[in-house]
């Protein structure tokens, strides 16, 4: 009798335990780590997720942003969080595909240490020139700027960021003078490209799509391998004759490595579902000039193996050196 009440009573303490092992995921608040200062495309488009997977799950998820260190910082804090799915990192491809090409040492391995979970957007971006500058193909610039050596700079935003590849890509194949200028994101370097202060640099089509239909500034190429239908007029890089020259451009969502499966599967799943919803597409994804994916975590890590090869051909082309 009292072996069986022993028995009872340990069943009944161990109770809230196999009740806590059984609770769907996710029970508590789920982080999305964003290692860019607040206000940037990666940070929108985190914030516009976090609200939408709150209301799925039903749980709060915030946004927290950890800039620093060529995005680092934050790439760290997810590497070497619980392997629990409360922790993800929203980043771009700088960050996966371009750092390992960049840095010597990194604290830790953005391959090894993150699970894709899934391909958020395509981002296709588009070269502009200021008005003054005497060009209108992107050949005439490459021609102008090695006719007129440290004339003209560009606007980068980090040290193999997407101006930083393609204008270095397009002065070690064509020998032209440009300077580098960098700024601590896309946002400023686009507003001193307006003012003059820069001469150059890359935007998406919802950043200079506006800029270019007004005049304050010429459009010379589209990274993409096809012309955009808002832009019909654009060359391609390909067309532009610079198809080496191409970076790739996405927003990706990653857990720790480690993660288990099924809870990968579930996030990626509200991912996808949130990007093809009508209206969470029409305001973050079609106004933002970005191209919806919500891959698989399989299609993902795929996708980073082809962008990886093709991030180390263009940072070797464009000669730039690991710090």
């Amino acid at each position: 009798m009292l072996s069986r009440l022993f028995l009872i009573a340990a069943l009944l303490v161990s109770a809230p335990q196999f009740a806590a092992a059984a609770s769907p995921y996710p029970d508590h608040t789920v982080r999305i780590i964003v290692p860019y200062a607040p206000g940037g495309g990666v940070d929108g488009l985190a914030r516009a997720l976090a609200d939408n997977f709150s209301r799925a799950w039903n749980q709060s998820v915030i946004v927290e942003n950890k800039s620093g260190a060529s995005t680092m910082l934050g790439g760290e804090a997810v590497a070497r969080a619980p392997k629990d799915g409360y922790t993800l990192l929203l980043t771009s491809d700088t960050s996966i595909t371009s750092n390992p090409f960049l840095f010597k040492r990194q604290p830790y391995d953005p391959v090894k240490d993150l699970a894709p979970v899934t391909q958020l957007i395509d981002l296709h971006q588009i070269v502009v020139v200021h008005p003054s500058v005497p060009v209108s193909t992107l050949k005439e610039l490459a021609d102008y700027a090695k006719a007129n050596p440290n004339k003209l700079s560009y606007g980068s935003y980090g040290k193999g960021s997407q101006p930083d590849l393609l204008f270095e890509t397009v002065k070690a194949q064509t020998g032209a003078s440009i300077l580098p200028v960098p700024f601590r994101g896309i946002a400023p370097a686009i507003l001193a490209t307006l003012n003059g202060e820069v001469q150059m640099t890359l935007g998406s089509p919802a950043v200079v799509g506006q800029h270019i239909k007004a005049g304050k500034m010429k459009a010379l190429a589209v990274g993409k391998g096809e012309r955009l239908k808002d832009f019909p007029d654009i060359p391609t890089l390909k067309e532009a004759g610079f198809a080496n020259a191409e970076p790739l451009s996405w927003f990706g969502l990653f857990a720790p490595a480690g993660t288990p499966p099924d809870i990968v599967a579930k996030i990626q799943q509200t991912a996808a579902a949130a990007l093809s919803e009508p209206a969470f597409k029409a305001r973050f994804i079609d106004a933002a000039g970005f191209e919806a994916v919500g891959s698989t975590p399989q299609a993902f890590s795929d996708f980073i193996a082809k962008d990886l090869e093709q991030k180390r051909k263009l940072i070797e082309t464009a000669k730039i050196t690991p710090e």
